[in-house]
């Protein structure tokens, strides 16, 4: 293989390698279970904590109390898939000081092989029998209910892991509705659990009223990665290609990295629709596979640049269950513990939830993933603290838009999300700041806080609790919502962008506010976005932050001189220089179009005019020029070529 190249990174952060969060106190509890612990008396708990955080031992101290001193009799934990039932395995707490063990019988470990709804029968036993614990599948918990009345869950604790299933939209969505069901029901306990609050699509997790039930135990992934011992640095980044992606994905596979690659779902446009074809051009670029492991389904494949024997796991070969089970098993016994058992995955739509292999350290994603919670998980994937490994890599593998293609809309706008996935997980991974108003008479500022003039402070415990445990997943529906991508992409004014837009967005998503409360929820974005997207630089006695090119004191800095900022412009402008010209005024262009207010009767009528500018000038009239006839001019072309896609598209061609 020729010299791999490097991704254009939008993220790349660097932490103190404390090991505070992977120590663990008298009772074995590290930092993250010792904060969800503090509030095990709850009736509803949410936990919000990134991937190795140590989710799953912190509901087992949680769930054991509850049985031995709560007056709980059952403690039921509920996972998306099978695989991630063994984060639940029997765990001896007691070596480390816990006063209890964890224990789950075999026949109540319902995360084996066979049907979700064949289980129900076992799942009813359990609960009428003397047994305390449970593991099984979302699945199997949703049939379970369908045969339950919601009183069946009295004197429970229901455990939701990767909670982030769950919608508020109960009409669609079953686990939503089971929820809604067993809170308005029955007197169950609840802990939720998830890596990753905010869903893919716009509809929230749990409607406002039922939110406000839930006592949050936030722990963001600064906390995590800041307090390990080994990784030092995670970069986030993009590389761009022409064509298919088989024939670039040589570019960017460094064979030198423990690697995940996800290759694009067969839905997608990236795809080539032969998924096991996909995989074998994957393996060409690696190399020569010359065996198969039988017993473990692992491919032995020599490299074509320095003749090493590299061991890669296929995920997407289904055809054989059997094999693929093994294959699973191996990985997740053997491989999650020692370094040498595989080099590289190769995945479609397994390897991301729950999946533990610590020795990851490049996600390698084929396309946009269309879920920020998925960008999330599979981030996740190459976080955990490992030693020997000091940097994680996670890597967007995009096809750049093309004018001659008809997709050339669509190719724009996953570019786009692609970024703003990415300007979120920036805003994810930096250090949380607090907040104060500037008044003149104040203390000197408390570590990692910041005084700022005409700063309105929370003046609700509403938005006090949104503030402390929503702030990520408001940016998230900021960077989710169409129009904003595109203004934000297009050098919005950032007046428009903070004063009109944001605003929007939080009325939108929190109805119950008044004006005064959409105000200040809106300066919160805006100064914690602006200043985690600001570099700090102590200069003397003095601290500075960056804003637009600019250097400016802490200690002036005001709410009009921040809402003078975009502050999600900058992801855009890393992407502006790593693709060519030619391409970013495709992007521009597309975006442009989306917003000309014109008829086509008009374009029409200026078409003459279009081409005798072309012939004059031997260019195309420019969409930022000064002139305000040429720009009309380039308007019309604009809308002429996207009202051409849009009819071919239709099968009617002009």
């Amino acid at each position: 293989m020729s010299a791999v190249k490097k991704p254009v990174n939008v993220v790349n952060v660097e932490y103190a390698q404390t090991g505070n969060s992977v120590n663990t106190d008298a009772l074995g509890m590290r930092e993250m279970q010792q904060r969800v612990y503090a509030q095990r008396a709850a009736q509803y708990l949410l936990v919000k904590a990134p991937p190795a955080s140590g989710k799953s031992r912190a509901l087992m101290f949680v769930g054991l109390d509850k049985l031995y001193n709560q007056g709980r009799q059952k403690v039921i934990v509920a996972v998306p898939e099978r695989s991630i039932g063994g984060s639940f395995a029997n765990t001896q707490l007691t070596r480390h000081g816990f006063f209890a063990d964890w224990e789950i019988k075999d026949e109540h470990n319902l995360c084996t092989p066979g049907s979700s709804a064949g289980k129900v029968d076992q799942f009813i036993d359990f609960l009428n029998g003397p047994d305390a614990t449970l593991v099984c599948t979302h699945a199997t918990l949703r049939f379970a209910y369908e045969k339950l009345p919601a009183g069946a869950f009295n004197g429970t604790v229901l455990a939701i892991d990767e909670f982030h299933h769950v919608s508020s939209d109960t009409g669609s969505n079953r686990l939503g509705e089971l929820l809604k069901g067993v809170m308005a029901n029955s007197d169950a306990h609840i802990v939720a659990m998830t890596g990753s609050y905010f869903r893919g699509d716009s509809v929230p997790v749990l409607s406002p009223g039922d939110e406000a039930k839930f006592t949050p135990v936030t722990f963001n992934y600064y906390d995590q990665l800041n307090g390990y011992e080994h990784l030092k640095s995670l970069g986030i980044g993009h590389h761009f290609y022409q064509g298919r992606y088989t024939s670039a994905i040589h570019e960017i596979l460094d064979l030198n990295k423990k690697t995940i690659l996800h290759i694009p779902n067969v839905n997608s446009g990236e795809s080539t629709k032969d998924k096991i074809e996909e995989v074998g051009f994957i393996l060409d670029a690696i190399g020569e596979v010359v065996s198969q492991e039988e017993d473990t389904g692992i491919l032995q494949v020599r490299r074509k640049d320095n003749g090493e024997m590299l061991r890669v796991a296929d995920l997407v070969d289904d055809m054989d269950q059997l094999a693929r089970a093994e294959t699973l098993h191996y990985l997740s016994t053997v491989a999650s513990k020692d370094r040498d058992a595989v080099d590289v995955i190769i995945a479609l739509g397994m390897a991301k939830e729950g999946f533990d292999w610590p020795f990851a350290e490049h996600a390698l994603t084929v396309g946009y993933r269309a879920s920020l919670t998925e960008v999330i998980q599979i981030i996740g994937r190459v976080t955990r603290d490992s030693p020997g490994k000091q940097h994680a890599q996670f890597t967007n593998l995009i096809a750049q838009p093309d004018a001659t293609s008809d997709e050339v809309k669509i190719s724009v706008n996953n570019m786009l999300k692609a970024i703003t996935a990415s300007l979120l997980m920036e805003q994810v991974l930096a250090p949380n700041f607090t907040f104060k108003a500037k008044t003149g008479n104040d203390d000197a500022p408390k570590p990692g806080e910041l005084q700022i003039k005409g700063f309105k402070e929370p003046s609700s415990d509403r938005v006090k609790q949104i503030v402390a445990t929503d702030l990520n997943d408001l940016k998230a529906t900021v960077l989710q919502d169409e129009t904003f991508v595109k203004q934000a992409a297009a050098n919005a004014d950032p007046e428009t962008t903070n004063k009109v837009l944001i605003p929007k967005i939080i009325r939108d998503r929190y109805p119950d506010l008044d004006e005064s409360q959409v105000e200040e929820l809106r300066q919160q974005v805006v100064v914690d976005s602006v200043v985690k997207n600001g570099e700090v630089k102590n200069v003397g006695d003095k601290r500075f932050i960056k804003m637009q090119d600019k250097f400016v004191n802490i200690e002036e800095l005001n709410i009009n001189l921040i809402d003078s900022v975009n502050p999600f412009q900058r992801a855009f402008e890393v992407m502006s220089k790593s693709v060519t010209p030619g391409v970013l005024r495709i992007i521009q262009d597309t975006i442009s179009s989306n917003r000309i207010q014109m008829t086509e009767e008009e374009a029409v009528a200026l078409w003459p005019k279009i081409q005798q500018f072309h012939k004059v000038n031997r260019r195309r009239p420019d969409l930022r020029s000064e002139d305000q006839t040429e720009r009309r001019l380039a308007e019309a072309l604009l809308f002429l070529q996207k009202l051409k896609r849009e009819r071919e598209a239709q099968g009617g061609a002009q």
